[in-house]
């Protein structure tokens, strides 16, 4: 497996030969996109709520600033801490001087994409600080040094035979000749081994789904307990989250969470939602004694004003992923990012550059199916077209594509020679037909690597439309 973004096609290569994955990409269809489906038939009034949502997202991003400042306010009055990380090194170093202050060495994690998208762990780990993951999902990746492959399922690229080696090969501890090939068992033997590491840990870090300003709060959406163990028992809690966050009040934050879990999971509502307001106060009796937030920007700021800036309005439910052919062909190691499928696609150019992203927009057959189910209403095939017009008017793009380009414009701006190309080109694909299908063309391997197309039949559309006229 490697991780360089730029070595998207290889990846991709390697993934469409792995028939474990081809397998458990499969249930996208049946677990995730067939939940959203019926959580949203069950729901009245689910475009006025998109319509709600987008617009609470872009007020949020046309007031950024004063939100955020309000945030930390609030949050400051009722005892807290704000932290402001201009990128992901700085977000690391502020997280270990708070863990160094309060000489902190056992860490638990909640799941948190930031900390996936700053290199959290391994510079802790380098630092002798050893973070342990507790959302399940998370646990698993962390013991087979691998990261996450989905937003919101870390570990969706594996089968249960997997964690089961997996369980075997890192609890030595335990007896080896234990049943653990059922779900429900392995489940049950995750329990009992992270039980011992949240009554141990001097701190913990999570995400936050959302924060908001009038209440100086954050919020946290999980279906694991892990979440609030993870900030009830520690001394000291870490919230580690992305600037966009923000929206004004509770109230918002309860629109967006209505759009989150039918999104995501095809829930009502999950299982927990936790709001979190402050370090432990006076006749409290559980709650962490120190309460941090550090807000991160690492690139996003740099998408505000531009046309690319619609992607913040992201509230990472993963159905743009749940819904993406690309995605369902290769999953998410092949982007080598922490965000994957039409999301990448078009944050990614922008917070990381195109000379390493460039890859990702391209990795898209525009069916406009990401834009169809996003709750925000994210125009994300837009996005991914400015990306490639940048790509190509900056040459990134390799020259065999902007060659094509140029050749492709040369047709274009001229109607005749466009007409009898078209013309040309739907005859000659008959002849590679396969019972009435291409599948494959010289020099255009990688394009039918997971699809086809059907055979021209007969008279293009232009001809068509001048005989019906």
């Amino acid at each position: 497996m490697n991780l360089d973004p730029r070595r998207f096609r290889e990846n991709s290569r390697a993934a469409l030969e792995d028939p474990g994955l081809r397998i458990a990409l499969g249930r996208l269809r049946t677990h995730f996109a067939a939940g959203r489906a019926g959580a949203v038939e069950r729901y009245p009034g689910w475009e006025e709520l998109r319509e709600q949502g987008r617009a609470i997202r872009d007020y949020s991003l046309a007031n950024l600033d004063t939100l955020l400042e309000q945030f930390e306010r609030n949050m400051t009055a009722r005892g807290g801490h704000v932290h402001w990380a201009r990128d992901g090194a700085e977000a690391r170093h502020i997280v270990l001087a708070i863990l160094q202050q309060r000489n902190a060495r056992s860490i638990i994690k909640g799941k948190s994409m930031v900390s996936e998208e700053i290199g959290l762990n391994p510079f802790l780990e380098a630092r002798g600080i050893v973070p342990v993951e507790t959302d399940l999902g998370e646990y698993i990746v962390q013991l087979r040094r691998e990261p996450p492959s989905h937003i919101i399922a870390p570990a969706f690229h594996l089968n249960k035979e997997d964690v089961t080696a997996t369980f075997r090969a890192a609890h030595t501890e335990l007896p080896a000749d234990r049943s653990i090939a059922e779900r429900s068992e392995l489940v049950a033997e995750a329990r009992r081994v992270l039980r011992q590491h949240f009554e141990s840990a001097n701190a913990g870090i999570t995400g936050a789904n959302f924060l908001t300003a009038a209440e100086g709060a954050t919020m946290l959406v999980t279906n694991e307990g892990n979440g609030d163990l993870t900030r009830l028992l520690p001394k000291t809690h870490i919230v580690l989250t992305g600037i966009e966050k923000v929206v004004a009040n509770l109230e918002q934050a309860a629109v967006l969470l209505r759009l989150l879990t039918r999104s995501a999971t095809g829930q009502d509502i999950s299982s927990y939602v936790t709001v979190m307001s402050g370090p432990r106060a006076t006749g409290e009796t559980d709650g962490p004694e120190n309460f941090h937030v550090v807000l991160v920007d690492n690139g996003r700021t740099h998408l505000l004003g531009t046309q690319a800036q619609e992607v913040l309005r992201c509230i990472r439910c993963a159905a743009c992923l749940n819904h993406c052919p690309v995605y369902a062909a290769v999953g998410g190691h092949a982007y080598g990012t922490t965000y994957t499928g039409p999301l990448g696609a078009a944050l990614n150019p922008g917070t990381m550059g195109l000379p390493i992203a460039h890859h990702h927009p391209n990795a898209s057959t525009f069916c406009g199916r990401c834009a169809e189910v996003c709750p925000v209403k994210i125009p994300l095939p837009k996005i991914m077209r400015h990306w490639r017009a940048r790509e190509y008017a900056s040459s990134v793009a390799p020259a065999s594509a902007r060659r094509g380009l140029r050749l492709w414009a040369f047709f274009a701006r001229r109607p005749a020679l466009y007409r009898v190309a078209a013309k040309t080109v739907s005859r000659v694909l008959r002849l590679f037909a396969c019972d009435g299908r291409v599948r494959t063309l010289p020099l255009f391997r990688d394009w039918f690597a997971v699809r086809d197309f059907p055979a021209p039949h007969g008279r293009t559309f232009q001809e068509l439309w001048t005989a019906r006229k």
